[in-house]
């Protein structure tokens, strides 16, 4: 059963599991699924094709789901879909995709701070924290467990890798690394997030040989085919590595460079 304040808009056709609250003000289209448990507390629009899974908290005034800002967009019934056990706080703002072969995406268990944009065909992945203000533009990537500072701004085809750090203020313009850590307009690297790949339950080990891969990336002095030929002979990667090196062969927009 639901529970459902009086002054809230709920479209008949919308699919509500179980224990779901919907506050005061709220308005939902008929085309929305809410798991089992989640809340939407008070003025939530969640319209559109989107679909939310169980255990969401959604803040006041939040909008999901609503048409993307993007002059391109023919009116196609595009998607948004969202995991799990997320926090939504705050006039946080995620649109649905621009196309249909690619719905926006959030994963599972991560904090989305008050006034944030997730814009059209992005994906978040799961353990992820986004800062108060930060601007995702179209097609962005963010990799699990991603840590985003507040008031950054993240150009549109941008990736950036799981258990990144970017500081606050910063803007991203190429793609971020896994594992490492940076800050700054235009952002530069500036080393690896070992505080936080030690918090997630990295061994020391793992630091040490993303280190080591890192290094040939950001302390050699070598331009990025030449990093990627000397790591080809370093025989067989750890896991890590492997990793940090499949990013940065699929990083179309290039890497975020260090700083000088």
């Amino acid at each position: 059963m639901s529970h459902i304040h009086p002054t809230a808009i709920v479209h008949e056709d919308a699919q509500l599991g179980n224990n779901v609250k919907i506050g005061p003000w709220c308005i939902v289209g008929g085309n929305v699924k809410i798991g089992d448990d989640s809340i939407l507390y008070s003025n939530v629009v969640v319209d559109g094709d989107t679909e939310i899974g169980e255990n969401n908290r959604i803040f006041h005034s939040a909008v999901l789901g609503t048409e993307p800002q993007d002059l391109k967009y023919q009116g196609d019934p595009t998607r948004l879909v969202i995991g799990s056990n997320n926090s939504i706080r705050e006039f946080v703002t995620i649109n649905r995709s621009a196309t249909l072969d690619e719905p926006v995406t959030v994963g599972d268990g991560s904090l989305l701070m008050a006034y944030c944009h997730v814009a059209h065909n992005c994906h978040i992945g799961n353990g992820v924290i986004i800062a108060n203000a930060v601007n995702l533009a179209g097609h962005v990537h963010i990799g699990d467990s991603v840590i985003i500072g507040g008031m950054t701004a993240v150009h549109q085809f941008v990736k950036i890798g799981r258990y990144a750090f970017v500081g606050g203020a910063s803007g991203v313009k190429k793609d971020v690394p896994p594992f490492t850590r940076g800050e700054g307009m235009p952002y530069r690297v500036v080393g690896l997030n070992s505080v936080g790949l030690q918090r997630r339950g990295f061994s020391t080990a793992q630091i040490d040989s993303v280190r080591e891969i890192y290094k040939h990336f950001y302390q050699s002095g070598h331009n990025v085919s030449d990093a990627l030929d000397a790591v080809s002979e370093l025989g067989e990667l750890t896991a890590e590595q492997q990793a940090f090196v499949d990013f940065i062969r699929a990083a179309d927009r290039g890497i975020c460079r260090a700083r000088g």
